[in-house]
């Protein structure tokens, strides 16, 4: 009997081995997206779910979790449980920002999340209702010395990007305005198409439809060269403020402690997505410049973005608490 024990052992071990070292994933995946259905991160976190699900065999299943600069989302994902079964998409508003602004913040960036990938950026522009009278920067800029803090710009929600862009863009411009701030880019665009609050800064993949079909319209794009999507768009550097460069970027992170296998998983399917020519086309459709790199590549980036922006905040005095 005793001879037989390490037979039977071995036939157990055998069968119990599929179950200690299952696959990932083995099961549904949540993403969470911190911002409204229609943002740009909501589109880019939808796409990339669903290039996972056909790569990966398992359903990626996108959450909004929309308000407060993308904060209650993120906190929702730092809480989850670091099995590789929620995500966040990792933006630079919530994750680059918000740092920047909140004196407290219920996570930390970089104690709290394991960065996977940078997946693309996507420049900022400042756009206006159509309704409204402004033609180029220098006739809002004119408008908002006539009456300071009287006009009222829109944001996705304090401490995002399209919040910082245009502090930036006041502090740049010598000129003082109203934050309107909304939970998302739809509701916020829903207020300029309707003439209660002019203008706002958004990215041109969460604009760009708006802009074509005539409701919205586009006075500076916040990147060194013009936009091949927004060709007719003068950037905002060209127009008087030099060096002025606003863009956003969109990546995905996991809870702290998540297991590097399954990060570098993840990270190896971010790769192979931005590889893929027909994702590229789509991308390039949508107006997203795609970025990809390693997950060490990442976690630099998101350091330095929280310097940079730091250095924003301090110099406009832009605070949400």
């Amino acid at each position: 009997m005793q001879a037989c024990r390490p037979i039977l052992t071995a036939v157990l071990l055998a069968l119990c081995a599929p179950v200690f070292a299952q696959a990932y994933p083995s099961k549904p995946v949540k993403v969470i997206v911190p911002f409204s259905p229609g943002s740009a991160t909501d589109i880019l976190g939808r796409l990339m779910a669903d290039q996972f699900a056909k790569s990966m065999g398992r359903p990626f299943v996108v959450e909004n979790r929309s308000g407060a600069g993308g904060i209650p989302g993120t906190e929702a994902a730092k809480n989850a449980a670091p099995d590789g079964y929620v995500l966040t998409m990792c933006t630079s508003g919530p994750f680059g920002i918000n740092p920047a602004i909140y004196t407290k913040l219920p996570y930390d960036p970089i104690r709290d999340f394991e960065p996977i990938g940078n997946i693309g950026f996507t420049p900022q522009t400042i756009v206006v209702g159509a309704a409204q009278p402004y033609r180029t920067l220098k006739d809002l800029v004119a408008a908002a010395r006539a009456k300071p803090g009287e006009l009222a710009y829109a944001s996705l929600g304090v401490g995002s990007t399209s919040h910082l862009t245009m502090e930036a863009f006041q502090s740049a411009a010598g000129i003082r305005l109203n934050h309107v701030p909304f939970k998302g880019s739809g509701d916020a665009q829903i207020q300029l198409i309707g003439g209660n609050v002019p203008l706002m800064s958004d990215t041109i993949p969460g604009v760009l439809a708006q802009v074509k079909a005539g409701k919205l319209r586009a006075l500076g794009v916040a990147i060194p060269k013009r936009s091949p999507h927004l060709p007719d768009v003068p950037t905002i550097a060209e127009q008087g403020y030099p060096d002025f460069e606003s863009v956003g970027w969109i990546g995905l992170a996991a809870p702290a402690k998540t297991p590097n296998a399954i990060l570098d998983q993840l990270n190896g399917e971010i790769r192979k997505m931005l590889a893929d020519p027909a994702v590229l086309e789509k991308l390039n459709a949508l107006a997203f410049e795609p970025i990809g790199g390693s997950r060490e590549e990442f976690a630099a980036f998101i350091k330095a973005e929280i310097a940079k922006w730091t250095k924003v905040a301090r110099a406009s005095g832009a605070k949400a608490d």
